[in-house]
């Protein structure tokens, strides 16, 4: 933990622009092919509606998300010039924003609050998706997961903002 008063720690707090939502993706089952959402709902007992996760109350992991930076890295990494966001099975995918920089931080997204609440690792999926060295690909590139602190609806367009301490 930081000393609040370090430098460093002053720096985390920093005000950030924010990100953008580009895509959105939904698991109606598990390993099931994801659907894609122009609009969605995040709900604060279930989180993402219609996606397989959602079935489940309670927990830590109500959202996944990945920035798309990453995702051109991910992809840098196998050889491939792009990648569908679908084979990641993340649910959304912003631009413009370090999501690592959102660790220990509330954040809106839409018209929905969350909380970070840990990086979102990658599965044996990833070999699965791409083939030998998918998985370490995605190391260290797998995005965050978040618990949804107030319901909202989200839309591909709208803003990821970092909220100030202290905040609903």
């Amino acid at each position: 933990m930081l000393n609040p008063a370090s430098p460093l720690a002053r720096l985390t707090e920093a005000p950030m622009l924010p990100g953008r939502i580009i895509w959105i993706g939904l698991r109606p089952a598990r390993r099931a092919v994801m659907t894609v959402a122009d609009l969605a709902t995040l709900d604060e007992g279930q989180g993402l509606i219609g996606d397989h996760y959602s079935s489940r109350t309670g927990g830590a992991r109500h959202v996944t998300l990945i920035q798309q930076e990453h995702v051109a890295a991910i992809a840098s990494h196998l050889g491939l010039t792009t990648v569908a966001p679908d084979l990641l099975r993340r649910n959304i995918v912003v631009a413009g924003i370090n999501l690592l920089a959102l660790k220990n931080h509330r954040f809106s997204l839409g018209e929905a609050v969350l909380a970070w609440t840990g990086e979102c690792h990658p599965c044996s999926r990833m070999e699965e998706a791409f083939g030998t060295g998918g998985y370490n690909a995605v190391r260290g590139h797998g995005g965050i997961t978040a618990q949804v602190i107030k319901g909202g609806d989200i839309a591909v367009g709208d803003r990821l903002q970092r909220l100030a301490a202290n905040t609903v």
